[in-house]
């Protein structure tokens, strides 16, 4: 991105800094130095700051606490939903007595054990 912009013409002054910093001139390689090491730092810092949200989420998670969006399903009706599968209903089924998307129903729902095949343990 810094490439195309400077082939348009486009650079980027630095007003705050005693250093004179304009990356719109290629000739002037102490600007190309300052925009490398801004893209450098600015990469190590999203670096970090996913290594510290990872971190932070691995400390709620170790101390029990629930990370994410909090669930808007209603906890009885999951447990019914569950009562259902184990009770052999269909996911169709499901749905039109929980109100539960079908798409929710595959995600929280375990699947279903295999029933071993007739024969088999002969």
């Amino acid at each position: 991105m810094i490439h195309d912009l400077r082939e348009r013409g486009v650079g980027e002054r630095n007003l705050a800094d005693p250093i004179r910093v304009d990356s719109a001139n290629p000739d002037d390689s102490m600007s190309q130095l300052a925009v490398v090491m801004l893209a450098l730092f600015g990469q190590m810092e999203r670096i970090y700051s996913l290594e510290r949200a990872a971190h932070a989420r691995a400390v709620a998670m170790s101390k029990g606490r629930r990370i994410g969006r909090p669930s808007v399903l209603d906890p009885t009706k999951l447990a019914y939903a569950d009562h259902l599968r184990n009770a052999g209903h269909t996911i169709p089924d499901i749905v039109s007595k929980t109100g539960i998307t079908k798409s929710s129903l595959y995600r929280i729902l375990p699947p279903r054990r295999a029933d071993p095949a007739p024969g088999a343990d002969q």
